[in-house]
């Protein structure tokens, strides 16, 4: 039921097959972020409409709202969202440590107050484990402690064998609520350590010790480190990783560093980006970003990318589109975003099809050169 495959390699980068009890997913793909139980401005229909193979959702989000027993009593978390394809919950980690000033972390795990109604909540390694369980994705995610991307050695060290310790803790409540159900979930652990290669190195050495996953999740980038440090964790990393099991690079989903990380042998992504640009007026294209507001678009009868296969750029030009967000639209955030994801999940294919093809890193590098060399206003 939850198996991986990997199908084929080109230098670093990977293309696997990923079953799952809702699904297959090809890698490497981009997984949408529907962290209340929708991506926002988009409906499964258009999801499926956009290729995607496997949606997001957030624990603590709808822990706090409506309640992981309320959508238990909708039919889980498939049938409330409309969702019948696989799906994964972030454990809500980066959520309450984003909460700055709201919550407080020990060994046991972190109090906070929640955004909604302001009540004080505690959440554990075993909690969030039940919390998952209760919603019913295909793949549940650890706890785990998020530090700052410039966090110095010693806060990483501290985050990394705190999340160390609950993961002890989150895989026996798992394996102890999966006795009679192993085929419905899978747990997933998360790699913490910075930037610092040698922490990195020790916190898969921890997580494997703990092992076997059918998964492994890298977290704690892509969190306000520079961008050329995220690229050096990953190099560094690569070599400790099982080449049989997936990689899932947590939070990362500008077209570049997608591409980058595919390049350095990651397989799953998801990011917040594509649908909050989107709904910003901004528009993924080969040529780099472009901002549809732009009076330069005004009469513009081009799509927004003429090799996009998307309803968006299918059916509509540019100068529509900046007319829709300078007359406050809601027609407008739902076609950037539709483009936007649309964009993320073709580059994932063409990935996949260019490593199976043996020709990623050409194709790599006149794709980097050609967004980079120019960006639209």
């Amino acid at each position: 039921m939850f198996d991986f495959q990997l199908d084929g390699t080109d230098g670093a980068a990977r293309a696997g097959t990923l079953a799952l009890p809702h699904g297959t997913v090809r890698t490497p793909a981009f997984m949408p972020v529907g962290t209340q139980g929708t991506v926002r401005a988009l409906s499964p229909f258009d999801l499926r409409a956009t290729g995607t193979q496997m949606v997001l959702a957030n624990t603590y989000h709808l822990h706090v709202r409506p309640g992981e027993d309320v959508v238990a009593s909708l039919g889980g978390l498939h049938q409330f969202m409309g969702w019948d394809g696989p799906l994964l919950t972030d454990s809500g980690g980066f959520q309450i440590f984003s909460l700055e000033g709201m919550r407080r972390v020990d060994d046991d795990g972190v109090e906070f107050q929640s955004h909604v109604d302001g009540g004080r909540r505690r959440l554990t390694p075993e909690g969030a484990v039940e919390i998952q369980w209760t919603l019913g994705p295909d793949i549940a995610m650890a706890l785990d402690h998020v530090p700052p991307g410039t966090a110095d050695r010693a806060v990483a060290t501290d985050a990394l064998d705190r999340t160390a310790r609950w993961l002890a803790r989150a895989r026996t409540r798992h394996a102890a609520l999966s006795a009679d159900a192993s085929g419905r979930q899978t747990l997933w652990p998360i790699l913490q350590g910075g930037v610092y290669p040698d922490l990195r190195a020790r916190a898969v050495a921890q997580v494997l010790g703990l092992g076997p996953w059918t998964g492994l999740a890298v977290g704690g980038l892509a969190v306000g480190e520079p961008r050329e440090a995220m690229y050096a964790t990953l190099d560094a990393l690569r070599p400790s990783l099982p080449a049989g099991t997936p990689r899932y690079l947590m939070g990362v989903g500008f077209p570049e560093d997608l591409l980058e990380s595919v390049a350095r042998g990651m397989d799953l992504f998801d990011c917040v980006a594509p649908t909050r640009n989107g709904r910003n007026g901004q528009a993924f294209t080969p040529d780099g970003p472009l901002n549809v507001r732009n009076a330069a678009h005004r009469t513009d009868p081009a799509p927004l990318d003429a090799s996009c296969d998307c309803e968006t750029c299918r059916t509509y030009s540019r100068g529509y589109l900046r007319h829709l967000f300078q007359a406050d639209e809601l027609l407008g955030l739902r076609l950037l975003s539709l483009h936007n994801v649309r964009f993320l999940i073709r580059l994932g294919e063409e990935a996949r099809r260019r490593v199976l093809a043996g020709a990623f890193a050409p194709w790599h590098r006149d794709w980097r050169a050609r967004y980079t060399a120019r960006s639209h206003a």
